[in-house]
């Protein structure tokens, strides 16, 4: 019999435009995972000696987050040496998985107390800078038909008749909700404050949301990809979906995921870690998890894998009652809820990356917080949490409040 994989707390970074005149842009990657780790042990008065791992998304693990950044962030917040540490890369699922993992390690029994999440200093290193064959090998991508995840989401627009003013609904109703879940202090219990050496604050709050964004302005926004299709990605899709005469390019930066620094952390553990610890637990995951689709479209994945993940945990969609989709491009969040034939009223209600921004590595960590948070407020008790993720991958995880 497996062990419960439990919920012990979910924290974060306040996330912060991801340019160098970002707030964040100062703080080095493993500054703000080791902000969290301490945050961590500091509300727990936890003994980090009986940790057993960390594991970490980070989807440009390259110069300063290169070389295991985990492990590198685990001795960065002073833990115990015995404490070892693991980067991993399903690119925006990264944060996520590695949630999943260390709720696998745990259900195992082979381990007892594993932290998980991600991080990602978008302002400090580039995303795509660590290069890879998908969109940097153009024999790799003439041979498989690769188009950029933009093209994708322009072209799932298209073929569901998903208007600009369809998408754009999306953007303004994610401004809208994440402007007033900051401002009713929602994100307050999760979110843990930036600092510098001196303990001055360098951000305490998410700071990339437009509470005054309207429908007017988000309408005056030029489409992001419109030029990259034209460069030839139009007709590769063209060419595989003939019911296309054209594609609408209808994604702009108004409703496309911010680019933004953050990182994440989630506190994972058996019933007995919890009693040597005296930790109590706040929820649990109840099953996990991917697959791939058409590695085309690439942005079509979350809603199989959300199915599947109710499979696995024999449950039926009534038994949601909070659904979160990541924001990465507002098409996305249209075709999972069609796909599952969900209620807008149940679906990211607290907004999501549009407004907030999607540090990459961290994003699914992050929402585990936000789903856990929500869930409590409203005492409600299961929620999905699922990302769409390159190469046409979906990624689920289903939690349940205790």
């Amino acid at each position: 019999m497996t062990n419960t994989a439990y919920i012990f707390d979910a924290v974060r970074t306040p996330r912060c435009k991801g340019k160098p005149d970002g707030n964040l842009h100062e703080v080095k990657s493993i500054d703000l995972g080791a902000s969290l780790l301490r945050a961590l042990q500091d509300r727990h008065k936890l003994d980090t000696s009986y940790v057993d791992d960390v594991v970490m998304g980070c989807c440009t693990p390259i110069g300063e987050q290169g070389s295991d950044v985990t492990k590198m962030i685990v001795q960065n917040a002073g833990w115990d040496d015995s404490v070892p540490g693991m980067q991993l890369d399903r690119f925006c699922a990264s944060g996520l998985e590695a949630v999943n993992i260390a709720a696998q390690k745990v259900a195992s029994g082979w381990e007892d107390l594993v932290v998980a999440g991600g991080v990602e200093s978008m302002s400090r290193v580039p995303m795509g800078s660590n290069g890879g064959v998908m969109g940097g090998d153009a024999g790799f991508s003439i041979e498989t038909g690769y188009v950029p995840q933009g093209i994708g989401a322009d072209a799932i627009a298209t073929l569901e008749g998903f208007s600009r003013s369809d998408v754009d609904h999306v953007a303004y109703t994610s401004q809208q909700r994440a402007a007033l879940a900051q401002e009713n202090g929602y994100f307050d219990k999760s979110v843990i404050a930036v600092t510098d050496r001196n303990g001055l604050t360098i951000a305490e709050r998410d700071n990339f949301i437009k509470s005054t964004t309207t429908k007017e302005v988000l309408a005056q926004l030029k489409p992001s990809f419109e030029k990259f299709g034209q460069q030839g990605f139009n007709d590769i899709l063209i060419n595989k979906y003939h019911t296309l005469a054209s594609i609408n390019h209808v994604h702009t930066p108004g409703n496309s995921s911010g680019i933004v620094d953050g990182a994440s952390a989630v506190l994972i553990g058996s019933q007995q870690a919890g009693q040597d610890l005296n930790l109590t637990p706040r929820g649990r995951i109840v099953a996990t998890a991917v697959l791939a689709t058409d590695p085309m479209l690439m942005l079509v994945g979350p809603a199989p894998a959300a199915l599947k993940c109710l499979k696995k945990a024999g449950l039926k969609k009534s038994d949601i009652d909070l659904w979160e989709i990541n924001e990465a491009f507002a098409s996305v969040v249209l075709r999972y809820m069609k796909d599952l034939d969900l209620s807008y009223e149940q679906t990211n209600v607290c907004g999501g990356a549009i407004a907030m921004g999607h540090p990459l590595g961290a994003t699914g960590g992050m929402l585990i917080s936000v789903v856990l948070d929500e869930l409590e407020r409203r005492q409600l008790k299961r929620g999905m949490i699922s990302l769409c993720v390159g190469g046409g991958m979906g990624i689920s995880t289903i939690i349940e409040r205790l």
